[in-house]
């Protein structure tokens, strides 16, 4: 019986992390200049996606659905943490990379930003990233 194992290739993995993230930064820094929708929401959406290709980047082998499960989980967990407010917790979220992992505050419409974040990793995945099959 051939068993097919379906790896996704790091470097481009890596490659679309750091595209993500610059553009996350970017569209935080020239929100000014975005329409208010898109400087309101591409932050959210894009750090979803963005642990969406991290999660692939660290699961290789796991499939799209399975690492989408996983992301989701996490973002969700992420959001529902803003839900806690502590002196120790909020001296990190201070912190530009706390703040802007952990976020400040739980809002209804980050869930929808996150969950279209990770479908689009998926579409991007499955329509336009060939995945390396070997037998």
């Amino acid at each position: 019986m051939i068993r097919l194992t379906i790896k996704r290739n790091r470097i481009v993995y890596f490659i679309l992390i750091v595209i993500v993230i610059i553009s996350g930064l970017a569209s935080r820094k020239f929100r000014d200049l975005l329409p208010s929708f898109i400087s309101e929401y591409s932050g959210d959406t894009l750090w979803a996606l963005m642990i969406f290709f991290l999660a692939g980047f660290i699961y290789t082998v796991y499939s799209t659905s399975r690492t989408a499960i996983i992301t989701m989980v996490f973002c969700y967990a992420v959001e529902f943490s803003q839900l806690y407010q502590s002196d120790w917790i909020n001296i990190i979220r201070q912190t530009r990379i706390g703040g802007l992992i952990l976020g400040f505050g739980f809002l209804w419409s980050d869930m929808i930003c996150y969950t279209a974040g990770i479908l689009s990793g998926v579409i991007i995945e499955k329509y336009f990233l060939k995945r390396n099959i070997k037998t």
